[in-house]
């Protein structure tokens, strides 16, 4: 776009960006709307800034796609990619904007209707939410009532839509998220953690020419707001301020509440979707469910938590030991002290408890799964510094320094635990990637040190409090009432067993049932898992024992196509066809490790195990072969039991799958070259139309000829029974039949290709090979015949 001398009438500046919306890709705007950034005042910027954020995130209704964020990646498109990178940036031209718009102090209405649920119930209350992200931002029209719309300065309007871009449901193309953790949002939300939650060093100041000096924080919110609140303190950064007589000595200290917005804003509108209310009704199971993550939402609250670890453990050690009463800390480091137990914890547990409730039995847990273990192992994401060489075992104890944290998330750690179990009681552990959920899990809870560690948080949890006088003014309140989320004046808890106490009475109420992850009732879970892995472990190792590796006794027929399988025109299917044999391995390995893992955690001892491999070792197999599921006789044939339903699910055993039908209609196998199947198929038809009358009367013959015509028109299918209700044979498939479906075998072609190959060598003509190739199958049939024959004695 082309801009004349002089300044634009904003309405005009703003129709030519609409229409270069049209003509011009994306990285040329993105150029175009820098180049007005840098020479535009703040006047003619704040028209176009609320048009730009429904530009980039697409409009809230989710009804306009904007520039699709989500799905842009870099191999589909590298200029745009990395121009749209640089355009929003942390430091890029984007926050110029906002700062300069932030200098003029605008503001922008965001409509309520949008925000998280408990938001919105606290709002139509007329009561003030928990957050103190909303504290100053409620109008109230001259007239009463409640306004429809948060009032927001411009860094907070564009986080707001920055962060609920990532749950609003939009019509993308087909497979436009092929690769999360690829794409522009993804990699923009590492940048804003790492630029607004630096682990070492301060918040970089805006870049950008502002006479007035600083970018001016958010104004306090008034007073005269009617709102009976329960967290109407000031954030820390404004209570600090004021406290602080030289405000501009510390530039952090300026800066801090960008980091506080953007820290509230993913929180609220990631994880802030249940308030302990409302998620306690959603326990019903006729409630109706509001809201469903996604697998991407999963992974990028991940990657959040990833970072509040790491940001919280760059702590430095002088700043933990500090009282919380001191106020020489900086804004910054305050704000790593509490970012956890303060801002993440509650609405996380809540988050996790309904994905661990609604979530869908399959393979993609793996994320939420992923993301709770790393919620679990604050240890994991310390700060890279010189650190002595260590053993693995070493490695892999957690230190003891970690304990109030394992007994301050009691609940993340042992609630969400057991919920595990019954969720792994519920899927086929014989699947690699749910054998892999178990092996993570209990690979993490068997880290040296950390069993001992919830254990003692269980029994400082269940200790009796004695009644003590200087105990008796305390109160067991969640850590986000009566006061604001950095509140330094609040006396700590020093005692360990309140502490545990508080978190999970603040968690769940006061007249929560507490089940011990140690107690007997999960212990005998811990059983009912063991007892699975041991029959999926089976299952594995008799997948594992027909690999071709481990079949050392085929028939030498097989070489050429003609095992028994073949012969009965029969399928059958297991999950090698999906998984491999490689798999099965691995996923014994697994289970395998699993379940020592599990006897390490609760201490099981060997002869348990021993009695359950020997229990299903000696049931499951007969002379090495897969039993059927439990069936019982009922007046219309074999039927399932319960427990033989529960076997198939688990795939602890399974019907030998083989068709039924005529071996013509079979479905085409990978094997089989479709065409040709075709082909044959038409020309056995022509050739059985017009010699069927002749086939019948050989077939019918009691001598040598007979018989040989028999045994290879008409198809031998077996008569054992297979599965309930399907014991009858198809009419129509004993009848004689001509068959050349077999030569559409890639395997019969490469041999008959060899074969004609080898015969010109030997200077034989194509059509003398062909003719002993005849003679010498028609040698084949009568010894085959004969000895068929010999089998059965006594059948005419």
């Amino acid at each position: 776009m082309s801009l004349p001398g002089g300044h634009l009438q904003p309405s005009f500046l703003l129709a030519s960006l609409k229409a270069d919306c049209v003509n011009k890709p994306i990285f040329q705007r993105c150029q175009d709307i820098a180049r007005i950034i840098e020479d535009f005042p703040a006047k003619e910027l704040h028209s176009l800034f609320q048009w730009l954020i429904e530009t980039i995130f697409g409009s809230l209704d989710g009804s306009l796609l904007g520039w699709n964020l989500r799905g842009m990646q870099e191999h589909a498109n590298p200029n745009d990619f990395h121009t749209v990178l640089e355009f929003l940036h942390p430091g890029g031209s984007m926050m110029k904007m906002i700062y300069k718009l932030q200098a003029e102090e605008y503001k922008y209405e965001f409509p309520i209707s949008y925000l998280p649920g408990p938001v919105r119930a606290s709002l139509q209350e007329r009561m003030l939410p928990e957050c103190s992200l909303y504290h100053n931002k409620i109008q109230l029209p001259t007239a009463g009532g409640l306004s429809n719309n948060l009032s927001l300065n411009p860094f907070e309007y564009f986080m707001f839509h920055f962060a609920i871009c990532l749950i609003t449901q939009r019509n993308y193309p087909q497979g436009h998220l092929a690769s999360t953790s690829n794409s522009a949002y993804f990699l923009l939300v590492d940048k804003y953690l790492k630029w607004f939650l630096p682990v070492e060093g301060n918040v970089p100041p805006p870049h950008f020419s502002n006479p007035g000096g600083a970018v001016p924080s958010p104004a306090p919110r008034s007073p005269s707001i009617p709102f009976t609140s329960y967290g109407t303190h000031p954030s820390l950064l404004k209570r600090h301020v004021c406290h602080q007589h030289l405000v501009n000595a510390d530039p952090a200290a300026q800066e801090i509440w960008r980091s506080e917005t953007l820290l509230q804003a993913f929180v609220e509108m990631w994880l802030h979707h249940y308030s302990v209310e409302m998620y306690h009704k959603l326990q019903s199971p006729h409630a109706k469910e509001s809201f469903q993550p996604t697998e991407e939402h999963v992974l990028l609250v991940r990657l959040f938590v990833k970072h509040l670890h790491t940001f919280a453990n760059s702590l430095r050690p002088e700043i933990v030991s500090l009282s919380a009463h001191s106020h020489t800390a900086s804004p910054l480091e305050e704000l790593k002290r509490v970012v956890i137990p303060r801002f993440v914890q509650q609405k996380l547990y809540i988050f996790l408890q309904h994905c661990f409730g609604h979530w869908p039995l399959d393979a993609s847990f793996r994320a939420v799964l992923e993301m709770w273990l790393s919620y679990l192992q604050p240890w994991r994401y310390v700060p890279e510094r010189s650190t002595p060489i260590i053993s693995e075992q070493q490695n892999r104890c957690v230190p003891e320094k970690w304990t109030p944290f394992v007994q301050e998330n009691l609940l993340i750690y042992t609630k969400l635990f057991l919920r595990f179990l019954n969720r792994a009681l519920r899927t086929d552990l014989g699947s690699p990637k749910n054998a892999l959920m178990v092996f993570r899990v209990a690979k993490v809870f068997s880290q040296p040190n950390l069993p001992e560690m919830i254990q003692r948080g269980e029994q400082l949890f269940l200790e009796p409090e004695p009644v003590i006088h200087h105990r008796q003014h305390r109160l067991l309140m969640s850590p986000n009432l009566g006061g604001s989320f950095l509140s330094s004046w609040q006396p700590p808890i020093t005692d360990a067993s309140l502490k545990v106490k508080n978190h999970v009475y603040s968690l769940e109420g006061q007249e929560h049932q507490y089940v011990q992850m140690f107690g007997t009732d999960a212990r005998n879970l811990v059983l009912r898992l063991a007892h699975m892995i041991v029959q999926a472990k089976q299952s594995a190792k008799s997948l594992s024992d027909n690999s071709p590796d481990a079949l050392g006794n085929q028939s030498f027929l097989s070489w050429f196509g003609m095992n028994s399988t073949e012969q009965n025109n029969s399928y059958s299917g297991n999950d090698m066809d999906e998984v491999g044999f490689n798999s099965v391995r691995k996923t014994d390995e697994h289970l395998e490790k699993a379940l020592d893992y599990l006897c390490q955690i609760f201490r099981l001892n060997s002869s348990q195990l021993n009695q359950l491999s020997v229990s299903f070792g000696n049931l499951q197999y007969v002379n090495g072969r897969n039993l059927q599921p439990e069936c019982m006789e009922t007046p219309e044939g074999l039927t399932l039991t319960s427990r033989g339903r529960y076997q198939i699910v688990n795939g602890l055993r399974r019907f030998d799958i083989e068709y039924h039908g005529d071996p013509d209609l079979q479905p085409i196998r990978s094997y089989e070259n479709a065409t040709m199947v075709r082909l044959l198929f038409k020309l056995s038809g022509f050739l059985n139309q017009i010699f069927s009358d002749r086939m019948d009367a050989l077939c019918a013959r009691r001598d040598f000829l007979g018989k040989f015509c028999r045994y290879f028109l008409i198809s031998s299918l077996p008569t054992r029974t297979i599965s309930p209700n399907t014991s009858h044979q198809s009419l129509e498939s004993q009848r004689p039949r001509i068959r050349l479906r077999f030569l559409a075998s890639y395997q019969i072609l490469f041999y008959l290709i060899v074969l004609y190959f080898f015969a010109a060598l030997l200077s034989v003509r194509p059509i003398s090979c062909t003719f002993y190739l005849l003679i010498g199958y028609l040698l084949y049939a009568v010894a085959m015949t004969f000895i068929t024959e010999r089998k059965k004695p006594h059948q005419n």
